[in-house]
């Protein structure tokens, strides 16, 4: 069986650290349902060089954004990588919360899910008028979250200069919510863009 990650994705990597990184996310058949096939980062936070690989991955891959002002990352899993590269950047970092972990003022978004609805917060006025923000987090499936983000930080007077993420599922076609803003992913689940 041949494998559905495109390593091409991850900018900035010799191809043998690119190749290592994939090595570190565990295929996990069925889970959490029958027929889905869930990508396990476990591995790749648990690895030093592994981890230390995808921040240079990510630095070198929103190089060509311009100037960033400040990461944000959504949560949680965004908080794993958005945290360390807002430090290798040399910027602050903004967690985007779920409803209820901020004490107030809180900025807040509500949006759908396919299975429901959710809301993301960000703490009043911790965000500086014009500041460009990146966003980052684990996957781009859906978008929905993303999307929801990316409203927040502009609805917090924030630009949004990017959005990052390590894997995209493809096939889901999350990218299309999120139009007009640079995207990038590291990996890529399933066909490549074109």
């Amino acid at each position: 069986m041949t494998d559905d990650i495109a390593l091409s994705a991850l900018s900035g990597l010799e191809p043998e650290r690119a190749a290592r990184v994939r090595s570190l996310i565990r295929d996990v058949p069925d889970y959490p349902a029958e027929g889905i096939l869930f990508r396990d980062i476990t591995p790749l936070l648990a690895d030093a060089a592994g981890l230390a690989d995808v921040l240079d991955g990510f630095a070198t891959a929103v190089a060509d954004l311009g100037e960033i002002d400040m990461v944000a990352g959504m949560e949680a899993r965004g908080f794993l990588f958005g945290a360390p590269l807002a430090t290798k950047l040399g910027v602050g970092f903004l967690p985007l919360r779920k409803a209820g972990k901020l004490p107030p003022p809180v900025e807040r978004v509500d949006y759908d899910l396919e299975y429901g609805s959710a809301s993301i917060e960000l703490r009043a006025g911790t965000l500086q008028p014009g500041s460009r923000v990146l966003l980052v987090d684990d996957v781009l499936a859906t978008g929905g979250t993303a999307a929801a983000a990316a409203d927040l930080v502009r609805r917090s007077g924030g630009v949004v200069a990017g959005l990052a993420f390590l894997l995209e599922l493809v096939a889901l076609h999350g990218r299309e919510r999120l139009g007009g803003h640079e995207v990038t992913t590291l990996l890529q689940v399933g066909p490549a863009q074109e």
